[in-house]
């Protein structure tokens, strides 16, 4: 697309969670050492939480990436599982082989647990989306963690959710869970310092070495936009390089900003409807910024 045109060797502000891009600064490397420190000391339960968007999955790969051979790693994606179909994630994580009898399907994986455990290994279950456990196998979960030698813990869990996972664990059914929940963390926006560096730190580990192409005032504009949360920055501006490239610049103003703001959801601006004779300008220059695309692709083609 414009890789070619800012001088990168690849797009750098997809969404995908890449843990070349972990942005190791304030919460983010902090939350990264409490999970870090909390696991090598034998904790059971740790809890992270925070807004959509703010990188609860690109934490939870980069800690997987982190953790080195001691550890034993299960990852559960969706958490949306009976608890039968709980186990049996586990289970086929582990390599067993799976029975429809829950007893020996326990067994199996009680049997399991200790054979990595006599090898000096951890194992570690993360579940993200956690928020959308049902109740009976959040009960199932905890069944899973009473297996344990006279001196450790046979599996530990870290629950990466929305902030409605706190109202799931505050509920009547599962107060023996959160009683087991030893550390928390809840990541945080990004604030407007953080957010520069960030915009500098994925444009560098994409090959780019020009600086900053944001102006000051397209910063604050987009921090206003986004709140901080990564999700949004990076929707912005991947549009905003988008706009620049089909207009020929290296330089991107708060005009282009505004412009990527006006096709996006969920940002700050967008919240509230825009006079109709705005939309229909924002309209007009989005379709000469597409029209200009087109001619700039067929000129370098």
């Amino acid at each position: 697309m414009y890789q070619q045109f800012f001088g990168i060797k690849e797009i750098p502000f997809t969404l995908s969670p890449d843990t070349s891009y972990f942005f190791a600064y304030g919460h983010y490397a902090n939350a990264l050492n409490t999970l870090l420190v909390a696991l090598r000391t034998g904790e059971g339960f740790i809890k992270v939480t925070g807004e959509v968007g703010t990188g609860k999955t690109l934490l939870c790969r980069k800690l997987m990436n982190t953790l080195g051979d001691k550890f034993q790693l299960v990852y559960i994606p969706n958490p949306q599982l009976s608890s039968y179909g709980l186990q049996v994630a586990l289970a086929e994580e582990l390599g067993l082989k799976i029975t429809r009898y829950v007893h020996r399907l326990n067994k199996t994986i009680s049997d399991k647990l200790l054979e990595l455990a006599a090898e000096g290994k951890r194992v570690v279950l993360c579940i993200d989306e956690a928020q959308a456990m049902p109740e009976e196998t959040m009960e199932s979960l905890r069944l899973l963690t009473n297996l344990e030698t006279e001196k450790s813990k046979l599996l530990h869990v870290v629950l990466f959710g929305q902030p409605e996972l706190d109202e799931l664990l505050n509920k009547k059914s599962v107060r023996q869970l959160k009683q087991r929940i030893t550390f928390s963390y809840q990541l945080q926006p990004l604030e407007r310092q953080g957010m520069d560096a960030y915009i500098v730190h994925r444009l560098v580990v994409a090959g780019f070495r020009n600086g900053m192409i944001f102006d000051d005032a397209a910063l604050t504009r987009l921090f206003v936009a986004s709140r901080g949360i990564p999700r949004l920055v990076n929707i912005l501006c991947h549009k905003s390089l988008m706009v620049a490239y089909g207009q020929g610049t290296h330089h991107i103003d708060e005009a282009m900003i505004r412009m990527a703001i006006s096709d996006t959801e969920d940002t700050q601006l967008s919240r509230r409807k825009a006079p109709w004779w705005r939309r229909m300008v924002a309209t007009l220059a989005t379709v000469a910024v597409l029209a200009s695309v087109s001619s700039f692709v067929v000129a370098v083609s």
